[in-house]
């Protein structure tokens, strides 16, 4: 089956994006718990989560007359609307109509070129890839070498935070998280990178296991962003397979137990998806070594929403 090329980023993407974002965007904190988990909070971006990195690296080195598409569920949608009202451009977003209402109403709210088609985000991917196909430029939210370095920079950005043996567990969707995490770790011996799936989305361990992309049966989850298959050909597939140390699952109440940990015991509002390192780590998933640290990656979530599921 025909899919798209996609270029492998190597070790100078990641130092090319590290100039960028760390010129652009502010160290997100790094925060300590009494119980010794450390949180990456990338939910204090501009945008409410780490998406605006590879979006803002990946529009930066795009030439100026070439306008992005781009399919997203909603956060990766904020980072490329951020990002094209930063650099003085234009792009269009394209979401899938069960996008999260929060995500939709930002999206609106910036004035982006933004279009609501089909049920799900394959719906949208697919939209955006015929749209590209008439002449424009198709952004993965993660199939994209500048825009899997971009994510990649939560990695230097805590070498100088801290020291020593590092896990990094982080949540996985399409896998442009866990594929720059796991791409800049690879310089590293005392570093080691987690993924985490819901369990009712599993499209990327099921690929890795496989060696290809296969259809999967995707279920309901209160972690939106990472709901959805994966494009056909990902190069995200062999950079998890060849760098990322663990695959893990979390089910929906987990999830919703991290969320109300993270809410009450450490101040942090985080969305289904922003909490699925913190559900795994809190279920006693994955083998760890040295400094922990759980990526909360997104806080984008309507309030009812959040009531719904830390109550």
């Amino acid at each position: 089956m025909e899919f798209r090329r996609v270029r492998v980023p190597d070790r100078d993407d990641l130092a090319s994006a590290w100039r960028t974002i760390s010129a652009r965007l502010a160290p997100t904190p790094l925060h300590a718990g009494d119980d010794g988990l450390f949180l990456k909070l990338e939910s204090f971006q501009p945008t409410g989560a780490f998406k605006i990195r590879g979006a803002l690296n990946a529009l930066s080195a795009l030439p100026a007359d070439v306008v992005p598409v781009t399919a997203s569920a909603g956060n990766h949608g904020l980072g490329v609307a951020h990002a094209a009202r930063t650099l003085g451009r234009r792009a269009t977003v394209v979401v899938p109509g069960n996008a999260s209402p929060a995500k939709v109403a930002a999206l609106r709210a910036t004035g982006i070129d933004l279009v609501e088609v089909g049920s799900s985000y394959d719906d949208a991917e697919q939209h955006a890839l015929d749209l590209a196909a008439g002449g424009a430029y198709y952004l993965s939210p993660y199939n994209d070498p500048a825009v899997i370095a971009g994510q990649g920079t939560i990695g230097p950005e805590l070498r100088e935070q801290v020291s020593g043996p590092l896990t990094v567990v982080c949540a996985i969707g399409g896998g442009g998280l866990a594929s720059g995490l796991g791409l800049w770790a690879a310089g590293y011996e005392d570093v080691r990178i987690i993924g985490v799936e819901a369990a009712a989305s599993t499209a990327v361990s099921t690929a890795v296991r496989a060696g290809h992309v296969l259809d999967v049966p995707i279920g309901e989850t209160i972690a939106d962003g990472v709901a959805g298959g994966v494009e056909r050909g990902s190069v995200t597939i062999e950079l998890i397979a060849a760098h990322v140390s663990e695959l893990l699952t979390v089910t929906e109440t987990e999830i919703r137990a991290a969320m109300r940990y993270l809410i009450t015991e450490r101040g942090v509002v985080a969305e289904g998806a922003g909490a699925l390192s913190v559900a795994a780590l809190l279920a006693g998933k994955g083998k760890t070594r040295g400094t922990t640290v759980a990526v909360v990656s997104g806080r984008n979530i309507t309030i009812p929403a959040l009531t719904a599921a830390v109550h």
